[in-house]
């Protein structure tokens, strides 16, 4: 009989402020027990001693650059958690699918499933007997081939990428993708920063932030906005720390107080350690309204534009830059216009903050000669996500704040290689540039036409529209909106394809053919024909990494991601338009395809023996903008009108609460490592809300009471959460909170944002009810 592994026991739960700092003792405490819990401790230790080290692993988890002066630990909690998650000895395998069906499996938790180990040779769903049966690698691909190449269409199919892929694998993925036909990409930078993306490169022209991990030791003010660090990006807490200490602001615009961005306890301090101290994350710490952030940079603009005609009028030093508007700025008297016809009641109102809140913040702003603007979800999931990352760029050009050191626009990314698959092509909506250079290089003819998007893509396979889905990494069925409808969507599909690490609730989604082919993770050694291979992965500040397997495979059967796709490739389309085992066979032969393909990485091959990588470059940081107008564009959007969307108006229905969903510290994306959250207090559990005292006696409810969630739409369908526990928690009134996956279903496909199609889920409109689910016992139970 197969061995089952049971998750740690359940603690029982419980809700409890937390009073720690972030960090510290809590998280040596949190690691030790991850490290412990792999079951192969000693070799994970040697592992994380080589996380983000020359000649080590990139971390699989965050984007967050590396320290270039740093030390033997280059890791925080969550990293930690990430390798040891992976770095496991449990194991499934065909004995382990042979004691369960999928109906079965399908019971389980996400906690569960994906605590039973690494998968570790190719499975073929069978709905004959609902269960995963073992085929060879070689079947595998032919299955692949004989679904693709019986589309009426390539555009039938969507290939997925999650941001975990590497480069040599997302530029393999592209131009097998590319040569097969199509450019449906829907990829994970869809479901977060697309905004980011899509505002910056029509404001400044490239997508990408424009700072270095070295200009946080040099910014006068660092401004964060939608972003919890603490959770999402630990090390980042260490710059943070350090500019509060030699006297920078950094200012805060959140509507939770997290605990990272209020106290940091640093684990590699060691007085500070062994006297529990701790030092604070900022100077300064706004709580706007869901979806205000707009508002409030509007608010804070229109202060600075203020300030500098009185200035001007009193013949004193102006305050806006004048030869940065003039020689790289275009647009600026239409912004003023639409700056200048905001009231003031209308920013207060949206902006949830006061008229002297934003004064504050416009005038830390105006003091420091060098600024940071830093941004995750908080911003980009919303539907004005665009216009927001846009009126942040606004901000930065009045005064110069882009393209000198310690300063700049600095998004910070999610998952470890999001931007270096974009990078690399991952793009439904491909440059003209990049298919030119496909098309010389390798004599295909590249499609045209733009592709489908994640959302596009779930109505495709939603109307059969699309009869094949590949996903290259990730759990796509629990990180997408409205669950029930992307359940369903892969459920229709002819063929589903899940390249992964480990088992996870997508696997459990299957067309009528389904395939889990059993990849190799970042801590695995990746031996090919020509010896042990690394790959690459970009970080938020455009440095290109070396990554190197340390870790033997649990079994012979796992293949890297190159493998795989070149696997599909060769069997769909032959040996073209590359030789795809020799590419295979020495990964240096696709970094010298990508150098000839995408401009940044000429010599690819020599510049990584560079202890720390090397920068990929940013125009906008030298101050070239490749914009049509070769200068950094000011946006003249307006405020949205009302927040809560035009069609939920309409019907009439009047939210209880707006629900921005989020994930615990026990979460990395949708791989949930435990039950606890340990910064918000809640300790055993998952399925809670997060609420405002006086919320909580506004609608009748009790602390503790269960609650089913409906979010409003006006489509006609329902979408409901059920057996939430209310937890009162210092939540601004009128919001609530709670965790996903879970709270993935109230996200309504069609709520996207304006320009990115990036799912609203920082902003829900949703009603409470008392609910008949008392207890979850299928969560505690199953863990």
């Amino acid at each position: 009989m197969a061995h089952v592994s049971e998750p740690t026991p359940v603690s029982t739960p419980k809700f409890e402020p937390y009073r720690g700092p972030a960090a510290g003792w809590g998280a040596l405490r949190s690691v030790a027990a991850y490290w412990l819990d792999s079951k192969q401790p000693i070799k994970n230790l040697r592992a994380l001693l080589k996380t983000n080290q020359h000649g080590g692993f990139d971390c699989p988890g965050c984007a967050w650059g590396d320290d270039p002066k740093g030390g033997r630990i280059q890791f925080c909690e969550n990293g930690a958690k990430a390798v040891n998650w992976e770095a496991t000895k449990r194991r499934v395998d065909r004995d382990f699918f042979a004691r369960y069906t999928v109906r079965e499996l399908s019971q389980f938790s996400d906690h569960w499933l994906e605590y039973q180990g690494r998968l570790t040779e190719p499975m073929r769903y069978d709905a004959a007997t609902d269960r995963y049966q073992p085929i060879s690698w070689d079947d595998a691909f032919a299955l692949v081939a004989e679904h693709l190449n019986g589309l009426e269409s390539p555009d039938q199919a969507e290939f997925y990428t999650s941001g975990r892929a590497s480069n040599e694998a997302a530029f393999l993925y592209q131009l097998f993708v590319r040569s097969y036909g199509t450019n449906n990409f829907p990829d994970c930078s869809n479901m977060c920063h697309e905004a980011s993306g899509v505002g910056l490169g029509q404001s400044i022209g490239t997508g990408k932030g424009t700072v270095t991990f070295d200009d946080f030791a040099e910014a006068d003010a660092i401004f964060i906005f939608g972003q919890n660090p603490g959770t999402n990006h630990p090390r980042m807490l260490a710059p943070l720390s350090e500019a509060v200490r030699r006297g920078a602001q950094v200012v805060c615009f959140n509507p939770l107080k997290e605990r990272g961005l209020q106290r940091f306890q640093d684990p590699q301090a060691i007085h500070e350690m062994l006297r529990n101290g701790s030092e604070a994350t900022n100077t300064v710490f706004f709580r706007p309204a869901l979806g205000g952030d707009m508002a409030a940079v509007r608010g804070m603009v229109k202060c600075l534009i203020q300030w500098d005609d009185e200035a001007r009028a009193r013949g004193e030093a102006p305050v806006l830059d004048d030869a940065f508007l003039g020689e790289h700025t275009d647009g600026l008297a239409a912004y003023k216009a639409v700056v200048a016809a905001t009231p003031w009641e209308h920013i207060e109102r949206q902006s949830g903050l006061s008229r002297d809140d934003i004064e504050m913040a416009a005038g830390i702003y105006r003091k420091a000669e060098k600024v940071m603007l830093c941004w995750a979800m908080g911003i980009t999931q919303h539907r004005h996500s665009v216009a927001t990352v846009q009126e942040l760029v606004n901000l930065q050009l009045l005064r110069g704040n882009i393209g000198q050191p310690g300063a700049g626009l600095c998004p910070v990314r999610g998952h470890s290689n999001v931007q270096g698959d974009r990078t690399m092509g991952i793009d439904e909506k491909a440059p003209a540039w990049l298919l030119d250079a496909l098309e010389r290089e390798f004599g295909i003819v590249a499609p045209r036409r733009p592709g489908h998007n994640t959302v596009e893509a779930i109505a495709a396979m939603a109307d059969r529209r699309a009869r094949v889905f590949i996903g290259l990494g990730g759990n796509f069925a629990q990180a997408t909106p409205d669950t029930e409808l992307t359940h369903q969507a892969l459920a229709n599909c002819d063929l589903t394809v899940q390249i992964s690490t480990k088992l996870n609730r997508s696997h459990l989604i299957t067309g009528k053919d389904a395939l889990i082919l059993p990849c190799l993770g970042r801590t695995d050694i990746d031996q090919q024909a020509n010896g042990p291979q690394g790959v690459t992965v970009e970080d938020s500040f455009s440095m290109i990494h070396a990554s190197y397997g340390q870790l033997a495979p649990l079994s012979g059967q796992m293949r890297s991601e190159p493998a795989i796709i070149a696997g599909i490739a060769k069997a769909t389309l032959g040996n073209r338009p590359v030789d795809w085992d020799a590419a295979v066979a020495d990964y240096n032969v696709i970094r010298d395809l990508i150098a000839r393909t995408i401009p940044g990485f000429e010599n690819f091959n020599e510049r990584l023996a560079q202890r720390g990588g090397f920068y990929l470059g940013n125009p906008a940081r030298e101050r070239h903008w490749n914009t049509p107008a070769k200068k950094a564009l000011f946006t003249p959007n307006p405020l949205p009108e009302d927040l809560v969307h035009e069609r939920i108006r309409a019907s009439g229905q009047t939210p209880d609460l707006i629900l921005q969903t989020l994930r615990s510290h026990d979460q990395y994306n949708t791989t949930v490592y435990g039950l606890n959250d340990r910064y918000r207090g809640v300790t055993g559990q998952r399925k809670v809300v997060f609420m405002n005292a006086d919320d909580i006696r506004r609608l009748g409810l009790t602390e503790g009471a269960r609650v089913d969630i409906t979010s409003l739409w006006e489509d006609g369908r329902e979408r409901r959460v059920t057996g939430f526990k209310v937890l009162p928690y210092d939540v601004p009134a009128g919001q609530a909170a709670a965790y996903y996956p879970e709270t993935n279903p109230l996200v309504p496909l069609e709520s996207y944002g304006e320009g990115s199609a990036t799912p609203t889920s920082k902003f829900l409109a949703v009603r409470l009810a008392p609910s008949e689910v008392q207890d979850d016992v299928r969560l505690l139970a199953a863990g």
